[in-house]
């Protein structure tokens, strides 16, 4: 114990300090970590012999709650309304049908039993939530069409499908008798049904102020995660389904203290993320990996080139989507922890395969992080599907910037009362500061004296608001055909604790009134008491 426990704070050591290192790495971080598990491994530097795969098994299944808890919590449904129905599509009959024909080309080209083949094929069927949103986010890769929102909600919701697929091959390939349709909707039903009621539940009592501080809420939010996976799995039902769904529901509602929140999941799915692939790596015996590299390499190729593509570009047909995001869609269906996962389920399942089934995966796994994902902004780049004045971050509902110095742009039009005026003359309190003043292409340094243009875009400084617990901060987009479109602000009828405290308006920012009209394209920043 205390050998594992030195093992595991030396590995989140040398993690952390190579992380700088790392990310300027091409390829993922994640490949990275692994690479350093098999170094500590058997076959490694160090020789440490370690072959326990129940125990990988519960710490990986453990880690995934709060992967796939902030992967929910951090989706942002706004951005994915567009393409939500697209995603579920892809999560479901796309898993499905991935399954199935990975299962046809191993029981034909690689001449195994349907029973092996389909356990291979499910094993495999699902795209890794932790790769895709960790490729995304250190890569910044944001993509055109809602593409990057597409890929986040599909990877995110389609392990409980894979997961069910795994299970029904297990018992199969056991001699187990199973009623399939029973199954399928025991889990669906019990994981939709416990993830939403555990999300409500903790929402309407964060609300009410149940909970004095902001460590207490914290507190409870990890609670009601690792509830929301073992309700339902103590009932047959789909536990990654429902903690997915109740991440999902707490991160659309308004919580002043948000902020608590995404810094403790995300430095707690960071270190998960760090420790489940640093164990595969220790896990895996590199020394038998030669064995399985050929079948891990034809069923990497067919998976990548031929079938992902196939089953993508059919469902996604009746939405029209263009070349571009069918090819990037495609692409970006990496392979991770969730299959090496249920892989050491099966394997502890007692399903017996011709080729053993966790170095196989683990190839496909490594083959998919380390191809698939390192071309992936390349790819992004070659199909023209890199949208240079997005950001990928607004496609996550998760992130806070914490700074004792604020910022903010003014853009000053024609009409401006400001232009025509040296700085000296604008009535600003002491506390506000002009840093910065843009002109055309240079970066002017301003005085008292300089004059401000008609055109010039100002960057103000000021101290920041401290009290943040008991305000929340969001931005709503207002799309064409938005119930707000076309109306005044004081018409909108928002409570006395809500106020629009700006409006993005193209280049320009507003400082808006009662009498502001509201248009299509327009961001509103919405701030909102925790007290009201």
């Amino acid at each position: 114990m205390d050998q594992f426990l030195l093992l595991t704070g030396s590995v989140i050591l040398i993690c952390i300090l190579m992380n700088r290192w790392v990310e300027k790495l091409a390829v993922p971080s994640l490949l990275v970590f692994i690479a350093l598990g098999m170094c500590f491994g058997e076959n490694g530097l160090l020789r440490i012999p370690f072959d326990d795969y129940a125990a990988v098994n519960v710490i990986c299944s453990v880690s995934l709650i709060f992967i796939m808890f902030y992967g929910g919590f951090g989706t942002n449904l706004s951005a994915a309304r567009p393409v939500a129905v697209q995603s579920v599509v892809l999560s479901t009959l796309g898993v499905a049908c991935t399954a199935g024909g990975v299962a046809v080309f191993a029981r034909y080209a690689l001449d195994l039993p349907w029973g092996e083949s389909f356990l291979i094929g499910s094993v495999i069927s699902s795209t890794d939530a932790a790769s895709v949103f960790n490729i995304l986010r250190t890569k910044k890769l944001a993509l055109k069409y809602h593409t990057d929102s597409l890929l986040e909600l599909e990877s995110g919701s389609n392990d409980p499908i894979s997961y069910m697929l795994t299970t029904v091959a297990v018992a199969v390939l056991a001699g187990q008798e199973i009623s399939v349709p029973l199954l399928l909707v025991r889990q669906i039903a019990l994981g939709v049904l416990c993830g939403l009621l555990a999300g409500r539940l903790a929402a309407w009592l964060l609300s009410r102020g149940f909970f004095p501080s902001g460590q207490n809420q914290t507190i409870f939010i990890f609670a009601i995660a690792v509830t929301a996976y073992a309700l339902p799995c103590v009932m047959g039902g789909n536990g990654y389904l429902s903690v997915y769904l109740c991440g999902i529901w707490l991160g659309r509602s308004n919580l002043p203290q948000k902020r608590y929140f995404v810094h403790f999941f995300d430095v707690i799915t960071h270190v998960c993320q760090v420790l489940i692939f640093f164990l595969l790596g220790l896990l895996v015996t590199p020394a038998e990996l030669p064995g399985v590299f050929l079948p891990a390499l034809a069923i990497t190729a067919f998976l990548t080139l031929i079938a992902r593509p196939a089953v993508v570009g059919l469902l996604l047909l009746p939405f029209r989507p263009s070349l571009g995001q069918v090819g990037v869609v495609s692409w970006a269906g990496l392979r991770g922890v969730a299959s090496i996962v249920f892989a050491i389920m099966a394997v502890l399942g007692g399903a017996s395969t011709r080729y053993p089934l966790f170095n196989l995966v683990f190839c496909i796994v490594l083959l998919s992080i380390s191809i698939q994902g390192t071309l992936l902004p390349w790819v992004s780049a070659k199909l023209s599907m890199i949208d240079h004045a997005g950001d990928v971050g607004k496609t996550f509902n998760d992130y806070q910037e914490e700074s004792s110095i604020d910022f903010i742009k003014v853009h000053l039009d024609q009409d401006h009362p400001w232009a025509g005026h040296p700085l000296r003359e604008l009535p600003l309190p002491g506390e506000l500061l002009v840093v910065m003043i843009a002109r055309g292409g240079e970066n002017i340094v301003p005085r008292g004296d300089t004059v401000l243009m008609p055109g010039d875009l100002l960057v103000l400084a000021a101290q920041a608001f401290e009290d943040r617990e008991s305000l929340s901060i969001q931005e709503i987009a207002v799309e064409k055909g938005h119930r707000w479109q076309g109306r005044q602000l004081r018409q909108l009828g928002l409570p006395s604790h809500t106020l629009v405290i700006l409006i993005r308006r193209g280049l320009d920012t507003i400082i808006p009134s009662g009498d502001t009209v509201v248009l299509a394209g327009d961001l509103l920043v919405v701030a909102q008491s925790g007290h009201g």
